[in-house]
């Protein structure tokens, strides 16, 4: 599955600016999802993976009192990066130094987010339109922090406007410290598949790490799209949606050759439970209804699991939840 030269060096740790990271294998930031609680789960598995915020509006960090409100920061948290968004170099550098005070390894700026209301203000992936104004960001932050400044993208807004290697080059020359790609453009959001023959080229044209993201939802999916773009890691995204199994399994494979594991459905039922539980200590019922989707992401891929997402999304007490959750198990186990 894998060249012998190109696991030697994916074995190695990966510098990113002065940071040493032994994994290669990223959870990307997801807006509603990468919470402490999520993120928590995630490193269970992958303890030595770097797991990101979900996307901080730099604006309100700076002048929001209550940080833990959009921070959302474990202070024993190890190996995270801050995401932010904002079109205001000001703003980005303020924030990037609250996000390191608060812990954040590294400052990544997100800059390819499709969301209208992101992109409508100038942030996110309309940044690809705007290529002095994603360099000033980059090094507004870089001059705010000291600590290795990232940045995530896509391939362009539309077909019609690729440029992403270009604009590598321009970030890196700003002072960012690595790039991570959806191999997708603003237009295709996230239907399509990923084109990571775009990816071949950034990588060849920049000397930072070069992270590949879009459609690595297995082992498999990781190995072929490493294979093919020669990136220095990969991130996962939507795969882990109800698999926080997934970053531990691509890294264990790719660090050791273990296989990935075939798990049964009772294995991220129990997870789930875990998660619901945790959603509402963290949160309270906001917590409850947040696990709604989450659940639902856990339970797939058995008989009756349709029955139990259509009962889970109207789940309002965690008690219910454990309920349902436990009679599935059960039901399984049998």
């Amino acid at each position: 599955m894998f060249s012998r030269a190109l696991r030697a060096r994916l074995y190695e740790p990966m510098q990113i600016g002065s940071v040493t990271v032994r994994s290669r294998v990223l959870q990307a930031p997801l807006s509603g999802v990468t919470d402490r609680t999520f993120r928590r789960l995630v490193r269970r598995f992958a303890p030595e993976s770097m797991t990101y915020t979900e996307m901080v509006n730099a604006r309100e960090l700076c002048h929001l009192r209550q940080l833990d409100k959009i921070l959302d920061v474990d202070p024993d948290e190890q190996l995270l990066s801050v995401q932010l968004f904002d079109s205001r170099p000001d703003f980005i550098g303020a924030a990037a130094r609250m996000a390191v005070e608060h812990g954040a390894l590294t400052v990544d700026i997100n800059m390819g987010c499709p969301v209208n209301k992101i992109t409508r203000k100038g942030g996110g992936s309309s940044l690809l339109r705007q290529p002095d104004l994603a360099a000033r960001l980059v090094d507004a932050a870089v001059a705010a922090v000291n600590v290795p400044v990232t940045v995530k993208t896509r391939l362009g807004w539309s077909d019609d406007e690729i440029e992403i290697v270009e604009f590598a080059r321009r970030l890196e020359t700003a002072g960012a410290q690595m790039l991570t790609v959806h191999a997708r453009t603003r237009s295709q959001g996230y239907t399509g598949a990923a084109r990571w023959e775009w990816l071949a080229r950034v990588k060849a044209s920049i000397s930072i790490p070069l992270i590949a993201n879009g459609d690595i939802v297995s082992v498999a999916t990781a190995a072929r799209c490493l294979e093919q773009t020669g990136a220095d890691g990969v991130m996962c995204s939507r795969g882990t949606l109800g698999n926080p199994f997934l970053v531990g399994d691509i890294d264990r494979w790719l660090r050791f050759g273990e296989r990935e594991p075939i798990r049964s459905p009772q294995e991220y039922l129990v997870l789930a439970k875990e998660h619901l539980i945790g959603l509402q200590s963290a949160k309270g019922d906001r917590g409850v209804r947040q696990a709604r989707k989450h659940m639902a992401w856990y339970a797939r891929n058995f008989c009756e699991a349709a029955k139990l997402r259509e009962l889970l999304a109207q789940l309002e007490s965690v008690e219910d939840g454990l309920r349902l959750l436990d009679a599935s198990i059960e039901h399984l186990d049998q």
